[in-house]
């Protein structure tokens, strides 16, 4: 059973800076890409960054790209979400999940964490 833990999530003001982490159990996750996805309130889930197997690829969505970067630390089972000049409409819940391959599509997420609210003051 492979279960991801979101950390790091916190109230912040625009334009600051915070730190996601997504601790992952079991011996494969160096096998696995992982992706952060987000949901704002009343709004669908929607694809962050993801990250290859081995941190050779990532891939962002529009909207945080050149702002948040995404990482990982295969000896500590853990991937990051580096996420800076904060806007309002970062504000979400963020959730991290593994795929077989670098993804933007939630269905090649088979396995997700219970989510970190980022809550982000204008």
């Amino acid at each position: 059973q492979v279960q991801l833990v979101e950390s790091g999530g916190g109230l912040v003001q625009a334009g600051g800076s915070l730190r996601l982490s997504c601790a992952a159990s079991g011996r494969t996750f160096s096998s696995y890409a992982m992706g952060w996805f987000r949901q704002a309130p009343g709004k669908e889930r929607e694809f962050v960054g993801a990250i290859s197997w081995s941190g050779s690829r990532t891939d962002y969505a529009d909207s945080v790209k050149g702002r948040f970067t995404i990482s990982r630390d295969n000896a500590k089972n853990t991937v990051y979400l580096q996420m800076n000049t904060l806007k309002s409409e970062d504000t979400a819940v963020y959730y991290c999940a593994r795929a077989d391959v670098v993804s933007r599509l939630m269905y090649d997420y088979n396995y997700w964490g219970q989510g970190t609210q980022v809550t982000v003051s204008s």
